[in-house]
């Protein structure tokens, strides 16, 4: 490693900046070209940090990017071989830089330059040759490389005109002591500090700051500079110095720099251009086994809200979600979907579903965006595919599907979550929550084995399993109590109570309204029940309705009686009473999931599990457990 150090440096050092402007445009963009994943990566960062810009910026920028950080690596390589005649000519202060230097000189105090990763960012090592003499006693802390030959070489070259390199490994002891002399000590900030960070934001987007030139200013009350070099072309530069200003504490030290730093690259395309995009800052916060909560060992996000006068954080981490494809089945998701809401307050949701659930969706609030599935043809996974320049950073199935695995697939995202039953493989799965082999499904609700599946992915919130809405005081009317019916089952015949136990139970209650419910395919059923009963006592609206109209007459009703069913689901969500009937089908793992009143009947002959014959029920069973529903007890 040490030879090819010194042998690449030498040569660079060596060739005419016009073969090194080439050769950086060159494999710049290779980079950006070449490698497909890095150049995603770049695209995506100046996205999800400039939504509002035209994709074109975006390229440009990103393209660009990949060049200087070509270019930085190149001037790296040579400094230990350039001249100092040549390294003046290469880098210039600017007249902030001398004045701070001036200030220092006039009034000692300790100072923090903090660095951000902008294109030639190791050029801070020069700044003795630049600036007028005596010189300030200056420490850098950096991070020393592996192989200690090469690291030897390295802090070395960049030592040769009179700064120190202080190691995060030993040196901190060392820059302490040269704030407690006044000197400078310069820090290269960064936000992507792991778990040992403080939860902040950058761009709009949740990261790990690090808290080191906080603790350092608040602890030596440190005047506290952003150091940064502005590009003033190939291999010419200019390193300018802005103060920032802090209210003497960490906390305020850490959240303002990464506000500097926002400022410089979202005023400035050419510092914009220098920031190194191709680094992902934001990684932290996207470990699969940690995906669904914040997490880091300070949590300043409060601190930040109030700094920035936001209300909320900003939803630029993109959760995608592939609902299922039954009514019952994305009403039973939705608890887990208010509690990610929770636990990724920064999370712009996106539901991918049937478009006749979207109206539902969009009324009850529990979704940013929502994306209908297309047509199924030939170009179904096309449009999956151009979903790719929106970028999804995670995409969650609750799907068990091929084709759903292949949605999200075409669709760019790079972690894909799922679960995997045994013998179901799921390749197309980046992460997957491996269902246990001793897990008996038919003991458990859906909605905790879909519990299971965010918890592995890190979901930390308690489901809250209130009804999304409260049906309206109808008793207050004066009229007489509706009961809604829902008599059909469009999946399974198997599931339907008997027409002549529905029609026993709507005449044993003469005073009570009913509006019988359903799709168009249960239009027979429905006319069945109704039939010879007065039309304005026994309306039948199978068939009538879209959803947000269904809900809408399942509120008015005071009780609802149904078989397993979507419409079973969508009322119990909505607070209605329910009197559920489950023959054949499992109320353990299918039962409602809401904490509206609810009881379940099941079949004279159904086990735990089900599995009974839902004709053996009596219909004086079912009204015994109406009864109650129609004439609440007041608190």
């Amino acid at each position: 490693m040490l030879f090819s150090l010194k042998f690449f440096g030498w040569l660079a050092a060596r060739t005419p900046e016009g073969v090194l402007r080439w050769f950086a445009a060159f494999l710049g963009d290779l980079i950006f070209f070449a490698l497909p994943r890095r150049r995603r990566l770049v695209l995506s960062n100046l996205h999800h940090a400039f939504p509002e810009r035209p994709s074109d910026w975006h390229r440009a920028i990103g393209r660009e990017s990949c060049r200087r950080l070509v270019e930085t690596g190149l001037l790296s390589l040579a400094t230990p071989f350039l001249s100092e005649s040549r390294l003046r000519a290469i880098a210039q202060p600017s007249a902030a830089l001398r004045a701070l230097y001036l200030r220092h000189a006039a009034e000692p105090r300790a100072t923090l330059f903090c660095s951000p990763h902008l294109a030639y960012w190791e050029t801070q090592t020069v700044q003795p040759l630049l600036l007028p003499k005596p010189f300030p006693e200056f420490g850098i802390i950096f991070r020393p490389l592996d192989q200690p030959a090469a690291d030897r070489f390295v802090q070395t070259s960049r030592e040769r005109f009179g700064m120190r390199l202080l190691s995060r490994k030993e040196g901190f002891a060392e820059a302490l002591k040269i704030l407690r002399r006044q000197g400078f000590v310069g820090v290269l900030f960064d936000q992507n500090a792991g778990m040992q960070g403080a939860l902040t934001t950058l761009l709009g987007r949740v990261c790990s700051t690090t808290e080191l030139p906080g603790l350092m200013a608040e602890k030596f009350q440190a005047r506290v500079y952003g150091v940064f070099p502005q590009r003033l072309g190939f291999w010419r530069l200019e390193l300018d110095a802005e103060a920032i200003p802090h209210a003497g504490t960490s906390e305020a030290v850490t959240l303002g720099l990464n506000r500097w730093l926002e400022g410089l690259l979202s005023a400035n395309d050419n510092l914009c251009a220098s920031w190194l995009w191709a680094h992902d800052r934001w990684r932290n916060q996207d470990m699969p086994t940690r995906r669904f909560r914040l997490e880091a060992k300070r949590n300043l996000l409060s601190a930040e809200l109030a700094a920035r006068g936001l209300p909320a954080l900003p939803r630029r981490t993109r959760i995608w979600i592939r609902l299922p494809n039954w009514l019952g089945d994305v009403v039973m998701a939705l608890p887990l979907l208010r509690a990610l809401r929770a636990g990724r307050p920064d999370a712009e949701i996106t539901l991918v579903a049937k478009s006749q659930f979207l109206p539902l969706l969009q009324a009850w609030g529990v979704a940013d965006q929502l994306h209908p599935l297309p047509a199924r043809g030939l170009d179904y996974l096309l449009h999956f595919r151009k979903l790719r320049r929106r970028y999804p950073d995670v995409w969650l199935l609750f799907t068990n599907s091929v084709r759903g695995d292949l949605e999200a697939r075409f669709a760019g995202c790079r972690q894909r979550f799922g679960m995997v039953r045994r013998g179901r493989p799921r390749p197309l799965l980046s992460h997957a929550f491996r269902v246990p082999p001793d897990f008996d499904e038919s003991r458990w609700h859906q909605l905790e084995l879909w519990e299971c599946l965010l918890r592995h992915f890190g979901l930390e919130v308690p489901i809250d399993r209130a009804p999304l809405a409260t049906p309206p005081d109808v008793e207050a009317v004066g009229a007489p109590p509706v009961v809604g019916l829902i008599p059909g089952s469009e999946n399974t015949p198997e599931k339907r109570w008997p027409v002549p136990a529905w029609r026993t139970l709507i005449e044993s209650l003469p005073e009570v309204r009913f509006s019988v419910f359903g799709t168009a395919r249960d239009r027979p059923i429905a006319d069945a029940v109704v039939a010879g009963f007065a039309p304005e006592r026994v309306v039948n609206l199978a068939g009538q309705t879209d959803l947000p109209a269904f809900a809408a007459q399942l509120r008015a009703c005071r009780a609802l009686v149904t078989n397993d069913t979507g419409g079973m689901h969508l009322a119990n969500a909505l607070g209605v009473p329910l009197v559920a009937l489950f023959g054949p089908t499992n109320p353990l793992r299918t039962g409602p999931v809401f904490s509206a009143p609810c009881t379940i009947l099941k079949a004279p002959d159904a086990g735990p599990t089900g599995g009974g014959d839902l004709s053996r029920l009596e219909a004086g069973t079912v009204l015994a457990a109406l009864r109650p529903l129609l004439h609440p007890a007041r608190p």
